[in-house]
Formats: C-alpha cells, structure tokens, sequence
C-alpha cells in the first residue's frame, strides 16, 4: 500500500511540476524530457533486470552448493543466538538465518552482485513462514531494513571510481563512510526494534553489538595507521580474497559430503533465473516512476529550497552541492552512482562536494530498489512500516556523513 502511494506521488509530482514550468515559464522541452524519461528508465530496469539474471542463477546456484554443503548451517549456528532475538518470529534453526548472514557479510564487503540473489533467497525462506503472503513480516522487515541501511566495511567500488576521477588519495573517505554506514545500520535497526518491541538491552543482543562495534573501531584503527595509498589496494585485495574463499569452501565442503556439486549447482541457478524474470515488472514500475519525478525538476526544486533554507538559518551551504546523491540514493543506486561521478567530474574529486558525494554514496543502500526487488521477488504488497524505518536510518546515515565530512574535509 504505501509503495502504491509513493508511485501516484512520484507521477503526479513530476507531472504537476512540468505543468507549473509550461505555464509560467513556457517551457515546452520539459514534456519531452518526461516522455523520454518514462521510456528510457523503462528500458534501463530491463536492462538491470536482465544484467541481474547471470549474478542471480550464478549465486543462488552456489548457495544452492554450500546449503548442500553445510555451510548455511553452520553459519545460521554463528549467529542463531543473536537472530532468535532480532527475528523472534523465525523458529530456531530457520534455513534464512544463513542465507542473511551471507548477505549481510557480501554488503559488508562491498559484493552488491552477491548480496542480492542471497538475500532473496532469504526472502524466500521467510515468505515460506509467512502467514499472510501479501503482507511483510516482522522479520523480513527488520531483514530488510538492516539491507537498506547497507552497512559497508569495504567500499571498492566507490575508491575505484575516485581512482579513475584523479583523486590524489582515493580512499581518503574511507574512515567517515564506515562510520556513516555504521550509524544508519545501527539506527534502522534500533527503530525496527522499538516498533516490533524487541528487547535490544538483552545480554546476548549487547554482546554482539558490542563485538561488532569493537570490529569496527579496529578496522578504522588499523586503516589510520595505513598510507592512504595502500587502503585501496588493501581494500580490493581482501574483498576478492574473501569473495573466492566462500566459493571454494562451498564447493570443498560440498565434495566432502560427497554431494554432486554440479547437478547442486544447476538446481540452484534454475531458482536464480526464475526469480529475476519475475522481478523485471516491479523494477521497471519503480524507475520509470523515479524517472519522471527526475525530469521534471522536482529533486531540483527540493534541493535549491533546502540551500536558501540553510542560509537563512546561518549555515554553511557547501554540502548542499552533494545533496542530488543523498535524495537519489533511496530511489535510485545507478542514479545516485550518475550523480556522485557527476559531482567529482564537476568539482573535483578531492573537493569537498566531491568527497561529501562518495561518503553519501556508500553511506546507505537503495531503500526503493531493495523494496521492489526483494519483496516483489515474493509478492509482498503491504511494506508495513519498513519503508519509514529504512528512510530514518538513511537520514541518520546521511547527517552523519555530512557532519564527518565537514570535520574531515572541511
């Protein structure tokens, strides 16, 4: 229902904004902008959708082998006690507990195209616990929100894009996006707790968090005490290290147990195929939505608004400059991606909008995307309150991103 509504919204405000343009300004350009809007976002989230299709029937076809393998099980294990309490609706021992540790650790790795087809394999699992199919649960909320929240230790991606833009150090932004990341993380999942009425002073819940936190301070320690030229390749390194260690373990364990990997794997990827021909509708509903309400302006407008705003109020406004990557991002990951390479080329890499860009960027994932994605992948209609709690923990990653970057590159 709420998605349903923020769909109307997006048309009829990029509708009503290229009206107000027409007659006030006779601007007749902006309709054709949003006709080729509608087609060409309905073209790319084919496209995406169709890109997806390899990543999809390649993981779930691995996943299928380290499920086989064991390996799923054992990292449900690691994590069971902690699940139990953030998921109470799962029974223990529940087949997602380790297809969203999987997911969550390939977010923490900067591994999008691994991420996905694990976390809908996820989704899948719980939907199979779900009473009512149209409906998101308490634990594919509180899932799905700590995916949207993106938590990154390693963002790859955005110091390879710095790197090909010239910045003189690429990972310079890596100790305020991991702190960034690591507040929205932490926010979402404190509002869904709150909501759902989870106990989060529980010992076990306490413990964990305070491992993970006590994680975090020592990769940010360690990273400090690096040469800024040597996080990036560091960085990469680990992540690909990581990434075929899984693959081969999966199979490795599998042999062990002496099941046919290969006929495992096709099973899997069978899945994996299925699943992104379904998700092509709902991705192409929500860009093509995103599309018009880009083309008219409207994001513009909002943005040009919150800078006279500021100024009113006596602030500084140079971070307004990257504020198109932050609105973007809940909507859009290839557009935010546009947006923040657009900025670098603009001013800068090493600028402070330039910077300000990348650490919004990586701060949070594509709240919008996961949301048509993932529950579309199941067909959940009803996002309950996963879509609000997803957008207080971008806002609160996003505020920290801008309060860091003043403080380390203002």
């Amino acid at each position: 229902m709420v998605l349903n509504y923020i769909w109307i919204a997006f048309f009829l405000i990029g509708f009503v904004v290229a009206l107000a343009q027409l007659l006030f300004s006779g601007n007749t350009q902006i309709f054709n902008d949003l006709v080729n809007a509608i087609f060409s976002n309905a073209k790319t989230g084919f496209e995406i959708s169709l890109g997806l299709t390899g990543a999809l029937t390649l993981w779930m076809g691995l996943l299928k082998v380290g499920e086989k393998g064991g390996v799923v099980a054992i990292l449900g294990k690691l994590v069971g006690p902690l699940f139990q309490r953030l998921f109470p609706g799962l029974p223990k021992g529940h087949p997602a507990y380790g297809s969203m540790i999987l997911n969550i650790s390939a977010n923490m790795l900067g591994l999008d195209n691994a991420a996905t087809p694990v976390g809908l394999k996820a989704m899948k699992e719980m939907q199979e616990d779900n009473p009512d199919k149209e409906t998101a649960s308490n634990a594919q909320i509180m899932f799905l929100v700590l995916n949207a929240a993106g938590l990154t230790i390693i963002p790859v991606s955005i110091i390879v894009y710095r790197t090909q833009l010239g910045a003189v150090n690429p990972a310079d932004v890596f100790i305020p996006l991991l702190i960034s990341t690591f507040a929205a993380s932490l926010t979402g999942m404190i509002s869904v707790a709150i909501i759902q009425k989870i106990n989060l002073f529980d010992r076990v819940i306490l413990s964990y968090l305070g491992g993970l936190t006590a994680i975090i301070a020592g990769i940010i320690y360690y990273f400090s005490q690096l040469p800024k030229e040597q996080i990036s390749s560091l960085s990469t390194f680990t992540a690909n290290f990581i990434l075929l260690s899984i693959i081969v373990t999966f199979i490795v364990l599998a042999m062990l147990k002496k099941v046919n990997v290969y006929d495992a794997f096709i099973e899997g990827a069978k899945e994996g195929f299925n699943i992104a021909i379904k998700i092509i509708p709902f991705l192409v509903a929500i860009l093509v939505a995103i599309g018009i309400f880009r083309a008219s302006g409207a994001m513009d407008f909002i943005i040009s608004g919150i800078a006279k705003f500021f100024a009113w109020m006596g602030f500084d406004t140079q971070f307004t400059g990257a504020l198109p990557v932050a609105f973007m991002k809940p909507l859009s990951g290839s557009g935010a991606r546009g947006l923040m390479i657009d900025a670098m080329t603009t001013h800068g890499a090493d600028s402070f909008i330039g910077r300000l860009s990348c650490t919004l960027q990586g701060t949070t994932d594509t709240t919008f995307y996961i949301v048509a994605v993932y529950f579309g992948s199941v067909g959940i209609k009803n996002t309950r309150h996963m879509i609000g709690c997803s957008l207080l923990a971008d806002l609160a990653g996003f505020t920290t991103a801008i309060f860091l970057a003043y403080l380390f590159f203002g």
